[in-house]
């Protein structure tokens, strides 16, 4: 784990923001009036609230009818009904460990949710009241509730670190689930291959570790992890068209990454960065930003932008937004509190072309984006109290 010197300055004044502010000890700026009108470079759109008052909402997911499930990081699971804030949480959620980043996570639904109306829940796990880790707890939903709620998988990242849980899902189009785990800044984590911290796994929808795992039965690995490297995961995605699982993850000081995870492979955390550590220094001894046996990322921001929530756009009210990649973004600069959203724009071979930034004059933490249903776009605001906003054509 961190060297005494490396953890003596693992929480400056950067990282400090960071976490006053995910704990709500930072005075939220006001979410202006909306709903509210913004030019982009293809569109104007409009800006809506569809519901305010939630603590840190972290998540969402849409149920198959068009309510939607959102998560708050204390430990609560909110239904949104007809577009209406229930004002009652949903019952049954397991009981989180609410710590400076830490709490109830992310909300996926099972692929056969029609059928089966399975829904996953990450949260960081409390072990025995000074530890805590990354779990995911499933359970069945009547509409009204949560029933028969039970972990299906703990990660072994117990740690007294209030930060970098990971937690993002989702189901691959192979119908297994991937899961973030980030190194709770604790680094070395994240090369260690009996470690699940700072590792994307892939399980299937019990939790167990699919036998085609790149390292199932290879001795000194653990055989849920599908790629390593990583330092503290904060979004997931399933590509459109190539199926492929993008992943996004902080830097420390700048070196923000968006990733192709694929199975077996590398991503660096901590050997090499484009970032430094938080009091200026070298990651490493050489401060290499890439090295050939390593995979680089596909993308990255120097300086960091907090990058968050990710996912692509398919839907027919934008076109010219689809398939366009939309990230979250919690801060500009190293010391600016202005999150926004920044929509990723790639040619035809896949390369990355501009990264256009949205709602900036909202001045609001972005948590989470996706795509609706309706082709329209959903933001979770990483504030408290949060809101839950629709992005809507403005004509």
């Amino acid at each position: 784990m961190l060297k005494p010197a490396v953890a003596a300055v693992a929480i400056t004044a950067a990282l400090a923001a960071e976490v006053t502010a995910a704990q709500g000890l930072r005075a939220s700026p006001p979410l202006p009036t909306l709903p509210q009108v913004h030019e982009t470079a293809d569109y104007s759109i409009r800006v809506v609230e569809l519901a305010a008052g939630l603590a840190n909402p972290w998540s969402l997911a849409f149920l198959p009818d068009g309510d939607m499930l959102v998560t708050e990081r204390p430990g609560r699971l909110r239904i949104l009904r007809d577009g209406v804030l229930d004002a009652e949480p949903v019952p049954g959620v397991p009981e989180v460990r609410r710590t400076a980043l830490g709490g109830l996570l992310d909300v996926v639904l099972h692929p056969d949710f029609a059928a089966n109306s399975v829904v996953y829940l990450s949260y960081s796990k409390d072990i025995d009241g000074e530890h805590s880790t990354t779990a995911i707890a499933r359970g069945r939903f009547d509409g009204s509730a949560l029933h028969g709620v039970a972990d299906i998988f703990v990660a072994n990242t117990r740690s007294t670190s209030a930060t970098n849980f990971g937690g993002r899902m989702v189901f691959g189009r192979d119908a297994h689930l991937y899961l973030t785990v980030g190194e709770r800044q604790e680094q070395d984590r994240a090369q260690d291959p009996m470690d699940h911290g700072g590792k994307v796994l892939r399980l299937g929808d019990d939790g167990s570790a699919p036998e085609d795992n790149p390292f199932a039965g290879q001795a000194g690995f653990l055989p849920e992890i599908y790629s390593l490297g990583h330092r503290s995961p904060q979004g997931l995605a399933v590509h459109p068209e190539t199926g492929d699982i993008w992943e996004n993850e902080h830097g420390p000081l700048g070196g923000d990454e968006v990733n192709i995870v694929l199975p077996g492979r590398n991503y660096g955390w901590p050997i090499v960065s484009y970032g430094t550590d938080y009091d200026g220094t070298q990651i490493t001894d050489t401060g290499l930003s890439t090295r050939p046996d390593l995979e680089p990322p596909f993308m990255y921001w120097v300086p960091s932008i907090a990058i968050s929530g990710m996912n692509f756009y398919t839907g027919d009210v934008f076109p010219e937004w689809r398939g366009n990649a939309f990230v979250g973004a919690m801060m500009e600069g190293r010391i600016r509190w202005t999150g926004h959203i920044q929509r990723l724009t790639f040619n035809e071979q896949g390369f990355p072309i501009t990264r256009e930034p949205l709602l900036t004059g909202l001045r609001q933490r972005i948590r989470d984006v996706r795509p609706g249903p309706d082709g329209l776009l959903y933001v979770l605001t990483d504030e408290n109290p949060g809101a839950v906003l629709r992005i809507e054509p403005a004509d």
